[in-house]
């Protein structure tokens, strides 16, 4: 097997029932047999960033081991927006579910599918408030440990929704 890669993921919804979608995307994810020790971070709401008039987001971020390749990150995650019928009209548009893959351990990629990391991680609160609640050290290649990224946005906008967990079976220590 090969060694296990540390993968950050971005998990956002602002149409139809929004943590369903959520929820729908980490049962996904957590039943990938490539998939080890998922961790969850809360659920946060925040207004939606450039696009046209839109409803809010809720987001989540979740941390997990991997064995699989980035290109295999990448299936997956497509995968999993379809599976939520994802669709792409507007760019920046309003979307049932939208998975980033945020990073890749150490990975530094700049392909036409997928650039790892992120290319605006750095700058989204919505990505590095809920990162920071479940792996505030990771070091994102070229940028920094994501709890000094966190403290150079601002994080006013990004409401934490206490009543809402997706982290109920916990699957790790």
């Amino acid at each position: 097997m090969p060694a296990l890669a540390r993968i950050a993921l971005s998990l956002g919804s602002n149409l139809g029932d929004r943590f369903a979608h959520l929820e729908r995307a980490v049962e996904i994810i957590k039943n990938n047999t490539s998939i080890f020790n998922v961790r969850l971070s809360n659920v946060y709401e925040t207004k939606p960033i450039g696009g046209p008039e839109q409803d809010d987001y809720l987001n989540a971020v979740l941390v997990a081991d991997t064995n699989l390749s980035a290109l295999e990150v990448l299936e997956l995650v497509k995968a999993v927006e379809v599976d939520a019928k994802r669709v792409r009209e507007i760019h920046w548009g309003p979307r049932s579910l939208d998975v980033d893959i945020l990073a890749l351990d150490q990975i530094v990629l700049d392909g036409i599918d997928l650039t790892l990391p992120h290319p605006r991680l750095s700058e989204r609160a919505f990505v590095l408030v809920p990162w920071n609640d479940v792996d505030p050290n990771f070091v994102v290649p070229g940028l920094g440990a994501v709890c000094d990224l966190l403290s150079r946005v601002d994080g006013a906008g990004v409401m934490l929704r206490s009543e809402l967990s997706l982290d109920e079976q916990d699957d790790f220590e």
